[in-house]
């Protein structure tokens, strides 16, 4: 089954072919980033225009790059939340009308679900993971532990209570006076930085539970930040310091996830899951339990058409239709979708 997937649920525009027979035949990916850099942030009426603009480009240059033609597709899906919704509403219209025009069957797709999906596209020489098994979504928007026990049955075991990670680094970084998008030159100013000069607290690992809180740890960087020199080798040492504290946290918050869901494997997913740090941290982790952690490359740690394929084909596959509506789920609890049987 070859199945085109659309993704516009904030400021990337993402299309892929994915073959459930070959794997992904091409992707294609447009970001807004210098759309939006001069206002410091997404803004969804600017993201909206922008999708319209660049979707039905990226959709032919897709297809010419997999060597297909639009009669060759045999379904079509689509993220239909969460995220913006007029940016969720550009691609669902564009999805729908191209699977009404074709006379294919079309399937909305969750975002997170198809982040979390995203490792299992990849060639592993131990074989794709297989539920059950821990996943940790950690993007801009999310920071969550997920019990994976089937695809399309998740329960939470524990989520940001205030800022997610990579809210957390995009803030921090804005703090200390780094240009949109923070999060990547914060992270790429750490790989300068000491380890040891600073030192910032693992917020709410000293109390049970699955839970994450880096709203206090920003606050403590600022303070430091205002008090400190200011030189170029401070700003890379507190960075530094920064992000050791979410690496450790999140580290120590999937290790606890694990033996609360008495699982050996994890999952990894999201825009902060291409951390550098972050993933050696987990694979020592994982390593040291006898267990193993998968990850998406870097490409699609981000948001990409080519996860929105992926998921939609196993959803296609397991007969999940949409009717002819154009519907969109700004917000949308990952526990309400069907399993896949």
């Amino acid at each position: 089954m070859k199945v085109l997937g659309i993704e516009t649920s904030c400021d990337e525009t993402g299309v892929a072919v994915y073959d459930t027979e070959t794997g992904l035949r091409a992707h294609a990916l447009y970001s807004q980033i210098s759309l939006h850099a001069e206002y410091g942030g997404v803004v969804p009426e600017l993201a909206s225009r922008d999708h319209v603009r660049k979707l039905l480009p990226l959709i032919r240059q897709t297809l010419d790059e997999s060597g297909l033609q639009v009669a060759d597709l045999d379904g079509v899906a689509y993220t239909a939340g969460p995220g913006l919704v007029g940016a969720l509403l550009v691609g669902a219209g564009v999805a729908r009308s191209l699977a009404w025009a074709l006379d294919l069957p079309a399937v909305a797709v969750h975002h997170m679900e198809g982040h979390l999906l995203a490792p299992l596209m990849e060639d592993d020489p131990l074989g794709r993971p297989q539920p059950p098994f821990v996943a940790l979504l950690v993007s801009g928007g999310h920071t969550q532990l997920v019990a994976v026990e089937a695809i399309g049955r998740y329960r939470l075991l524990g989520e940001t209570l205030d800022d997610a990670a990579g809210e957390a680094f995009d803030k921090t970084a804005k703090l200390m006076g780094l240009p949109y998008p923070g999060g990547p030159q914060l992270a790429a100013l750490a790989e300068r930085g000491r380890p040891g000069q600073y030192k910032f607290s693992r917020p709410m690992t000293d109390r049970p539970g699955l839970d994450f809180s880096f709203s206090g740890l920003k606050t403590q960087v600022l303070l430091t930040w205002r008090d400190s020199d200011q030189s170029e080798q401070t700003m890379a040492d507190i960075a530094r310091g920064f992000e050791d504290a979410v690496v450790e946290t999140l580290a120590i918050k999937c290790e606890r996830a694990l033996d609360a869901a008495a699982c050996d494997t994890l999952v990894v997913a999201g825009g902060v899951g291409a951390n550098k740090r972050l993933r050696a941290r987990l694979a020592q982790m994982a390593e040291r339990r006898g267990g193993r952690v998968a990850f998406p490359r870097p490409a699609f740690c981000t948001d990409n058409g080519a996860m929105i394929a992926y998921a939609g084909a196993l959803r296609l596959m397991a007969g999940q239709r949409e009717d002819a509506s154009v519907m969109v789920t700004p917000r949308w609890d990952m526990a309400q979708l069907p399993e896949v049987a």
